[in-house]
């Protein structure tokens, strides 16, 4: 049974976080390394903001501000943070068992003339997802093949091919060579294309645009074509259905799948998620686009730091509904997301002189 504690201060609280961070990364990083780890994604917490200056403010240490600001500084621009380290974390903290459903997307913003474009890989959960690798890409535009390949790869490497139930993908993500790698590895996928793509059909010989093969489909109707197709010289199939796109009017959304079209809608629905998840590193949650940086080597540190505290309260706010459902609004959405309520849940316990509220926050670090 876990000791609850009667001292409020400063020190006690940092202890207790430093030790549970020790047990998570062993000997992989050094003690002075782990308690900047902890004193960061605490002031991450509270200020929620990636501002160097307002973090500085909100280290819990006895040191000037000016002091703490030079220690975030040196961290981004010397250490080098092994990244592997944290995606092997959120693996380890993931709320569910697998195989997962993976989804890959790319967020990217603008700060003066540099452009911030990152691919990611995360796991879909309940409304939102786990990032785990990511993919820093020093340039405007689109993915390329072998950064996707690389992405899977990496995955691949650390937690195993068969961890893997299904990939997720919007329309950027097709083209020959990366379809070629997923059936190669016979990785299953649902990934929207655009309506006019080229289709072969085997059995006939014909050539069709695929939005021909779901002309006559009404709204909020699905269908999946009966039979295999190719596509850029790739065999798989197609399912469809007629949705409302952004500005309210009727669209195709056609599915590639390696196999089971027939789950295609209703799986790749899940692909949104990701999208709730750049929410919560920028606007709804730790404002990363009030970095200046613009190095990569350096973004991709804060990312790193940002995705830990992220899975943090995300476990949080899972164990807050589970003791206390969070309110459902009469539009059949939660009136806060489990990552706002944990976020909050944390934030409260480090303003706190509640040291026993800042064990259990700590609580949901660990997988024990």
């Amino acid at each position: 049974m876990t000791p609850r504690y009667m001292n409020t201060s400063i020190e006690s609280k940092n202890s207790i976080l430093f030790s549970t961070l020790s047990e998570i990364f062993g000997d992989r990083m050094n003690l002075a390394r782990i308690k900047f780890f902890g004193l960061f994604i605490c002031a991450l917490c509270k200020v929620q903001t990636v501002c160097f200056e307002k973090l500085a403010t909100a280290f819990d240490t006895d040191a000037k501000v000016e002091s703490s600001l030079r220690r975030i500084q040196r961290f981004m621009s010397e250490y080098a943070l092994d990244t592997k380290l944290i995606a092997k974390f959120v693996f380890t903290m993931l709320p569910h068992k697998g195989p997962y459903r993976l989804t890959m997307d790319r967020t990217n913003w603008k700060f003066g003339k540099s452009n911030i474009n990152i691919l990611v890989l995360a796991v879909v959960y309940r409304g939102i997802a786990f990032p785990l690798l990511y993919k820093m890409m020093p340039k405007f535009g689109n993915s390329s093949t072998a950064e996707r390949i690389g992405l899977i790869d990496q995955f691949i490497e650390l937690f195993g091919l068969q961890s893997i139930d299904c990939l997720l993908a919007d329309r950027e993500f097709v083209g020959q060579k990366w379809l070629a790698y997923l059936n190669s590895n016979r990785i299953r996928y649902h990934i929207r294309i655009r309506e006019n793509f080229w289709v072969d059909i085997p059995r006939n010989g014909h050539r069709v645009k695929a939005s021909w093969l779901f002309n006559n489909l009404s709204f909020n109707q699905f269908e999946f074509h009966h039979g295999i197709v190719s596509i850029n010289g790739r065999l798989c199939y197609l399912s469809a259905s007629k949705v409302k796109n952004h500005k309210g009017l009727p669209e195709l959304q056609i599915i590639v799948s390696f196999n089971k079209p027939d789950e295609a809608q209703s799986v790749y629905k899940e692909r949104w998620q990701i999208e709730s998840a750049f929410k919560a590193l920028k606007s709804s949650g730790f404002n990363i686009e009030d970095t200046h940086l613009t190095d990569i080597d350096r973004i991709s540190k804060m990312l790193a730091l940002i995705i830990f505290a992220f899975t943090w309260a995300y476990l949080a706010g899972i164990y807050l509904d589970a003791i206390r459902p969070i309110e459902i609004k009469k539009h059949g959405r939660k009136a806060k997301s489990l990552f706002k309520a944990g976020l909050v849940f944390i934030a409260n316990a480090l303003f706190s002189n509640d040291i026993n509220k800042f064990i259990d926050c700590c609580k949901f670090l660990s997988c024990t």
